[in-house]
């Protein structure tokens, strides 16, 4: 008696494939979706770190009211004549970790952008308000 080859048949292994087309022509674009997902979440705590750092700050500013500079891991944040609040050249050196940012100062105001995006993706720290503003510009993530 001869023994009978198993295996799969062109025409099985055809529909498997298809399936499996059809499976991932769905599941792509939700892992797409993600990606953006992820970089506005990274704004978002970027923005948080901002707003708890500019606090920490003027709660030092507060202890010592006729100082200009306080100290804050290891650096040193200028504080703003009028109000006591980090200005915007010196609040990075209150934040832990900026990886992932680039920090463009201009004047009043300091935009760190995402490293990996080229649209407008980005979180601004605004001194020209008592307290700051931290606004978070998600449009091109």
């Amino acid at each position: 008696m001869q023994a009978k080859e198993q295996g799969f048949t062109l025409i099985e292994l055809i529909v498997v494939i298809t399936i499996l087309g059809i499976l991932a022509a769905f599941a792509v674009p939700r892992f797409v979706g993600l990606q953006t997902e992820a970089r506005v979440a990274s704004l978002n705590g970027l923005a948080g770190s901002l707003r708890s750092a500019s606090a920490m700050v003027h709660a030092k500013a507060l202890v010592n009211p006729t100082a200009t500079t306080v100290s804050v891991e290891g650096g040193s944040v200028t504080l703003t004549a009028a109000s006591g609040y980090a200005t915007a050249g010196t609040i990075s050196q209150a934040l832990q970790d900026l990886s992932g940012f680039t920090a463009n100062v201009s004047s009043n105001t300091v935009t760190f952008a995402s490293d990996s995006t080229t649209g407008t993706c980005n979180v601004t720290y605004s001194t020209a308000t008592t307290p700051p503003a931290v606004a978070v510009n998600s449009s091109g993530c």
